[in-house]
């Protein structure tokens, strides 16, 4: 179906929703309540757009901390990779950032709660957006719940929700048990279990140090490890950001900074390296029944396997807005690249550049100032 007739039915669609459903109108709609959302949501505020009238943030979470609350026990604030504080209020005014052993899915969580409430920010939850259409020059935004009529929409919803498995051949015979580092709890649950582990990024290698102290690891990546010995330093992370800025303005989807600045090694890899467990084996070919088998026959058993190949962005909702290229990208313009090029109404943070902790906070400022200019609020 080309784009003309998908328009077409969307019209329809729109047609009957807009006599049946009452649509409450604001200017603003921020998706998600996450590091990016909160941050939107706070310079809306602090810009002069009123709460609940001029803009609102729906969540679908049962309470405060996006994506924190979901992480694994063992993620502390001592291997916690990077917290930065939300606009406006520090994180060591609502935690004791010394408490080390602070787990990360309690601290951001009770820090992200404070936040609202200092802020009276206009957080609508559990709300979970099911799609976004338009409908004369405004923005039509389905919920589970109330609905809303907008003229312009800050997308903030992550990755988080949408975990990627690739399916190999044979998957569906294997009769072991497959997770993803969503699913991740605490190293326990795989004791004693023999578990080849997927994925070359930094939580691959993180759960693998973990989960090898009580079970038999096996560790496979598509590509060899790019183990570099330096230390990570802002300059670096400038530098990866930048080739993501590039290529979501290209409109390419974006890589993983993992890709660019390889994996440093920290005390805690250097203690797997220096213990074989980081002995990495390329991609099997295909599952069997009892574990997986390589492309030169050779066959591993397995209990579980674990992949650690990322999340997608979580867009589904905006598909009807016909925003992704035959590229399967999103061409993005704006000062930090949060802006769509071809319709600049809506914001995406979280995507391509901004898709970390301090990139959030910057793209949550700069989404805010630019979709307001552009409606003139």
């Amino acid at each position: 179906m080309d784009k003309n007739s998908n328009r077409t039915e969307n019209k329809k669609v729109n047609f009957l929703e807009s006599n049946i459903a009452v649509f409450y109108k604001v200017d603003i709609v921020v998706i998600g309540a996450g590091q990016a959302g909160l941050s939107a949501a706070y310079y809306l505020k602090k810009a002069g757009l009123v709460s609940g009238k001029g803009f609102v943030v729906l969540d679908d979470e049962f309470g405060a901390g996006g994506a924190w609350q979901h992480r694994w026990d063992s993620l502390t604030l001592q291997n916690v990779n990077g917290i930065n504080d939300l606009p406006g209020m520090s994180f060591s005014d609502t935690v004791d950032i010394t408490d080390k052993e602070l787990q990360a899915n309690v601290a951001l969580p009770k820090y992200y709660e404070q936040y609202e409430r200092a802020f009276n920010l206009p957080i609508i939850r559990p709300v979970k957006v099911n799609r976004v259409t338009e409908r004369n020059g405004r923005f039509l935004v389905h919920t589970n719940g109330t609905q809303f009529n907008a003229r312009g929409i800050i997308n903030a919803t992550g990755t988080w929700k949408t975990p990627y498995c690739p399916k190999y051949p044979g998957w569906e015979l294997f009769k072991g048990l497959q997770l993803h580092t969503g699913d991740y709890k605490t190293a326990e649950e795989f004791a004693g279990k023999r578990v080849v582990i997927v994925g070359g990024g930094i939580s691959a290698v993180q759960l693998l140090g973990e989960i090898s102290k009580v079970a038999k690891t096996t560790w496979v990546t598509r590509r060899p490890p790019d183990f570099r010995n330096y230390k990570f330093s802002p300059e670096l992370g400038r530098e990866a950001v930048a080739m993501v800025d590039q290529r979501v303005r290209e409109g390419l989807p974006p890589n993983s900074v993992v890709s660019v600045t390889g994996l440093p090694i920290t005390p805690a890899i250097q203690w797997m390296l220096d213990r074989g467990v980081l002995e990495r084996k390329p991609m099997f070919k295909e599952f069997t029944e009892t574990g997986v088998r390589w492309e030169d026959g050779t066959t591993l058993d397995a209990d579980i396997v674990f992949w650690n190949t990322g999340f997608r962005h979580s867009l589904g909702h905006l598909i009807p807005l016909q925003l992704m290229n035959e590229e399967g990208g999103i061409t993005m313009s704006g000062q930090l690249a949060t802006q769509v090029a071809d319709d600049h109404r809506i914001h995406l943070t979280g995507y391509g550049p901004s898709a970390s902790t301090i990139g959030a906070n910057r793209a949550g400022r700069a989404a805010a100032r630019e979709l307001m200019d552009y409606l003139g609020l």
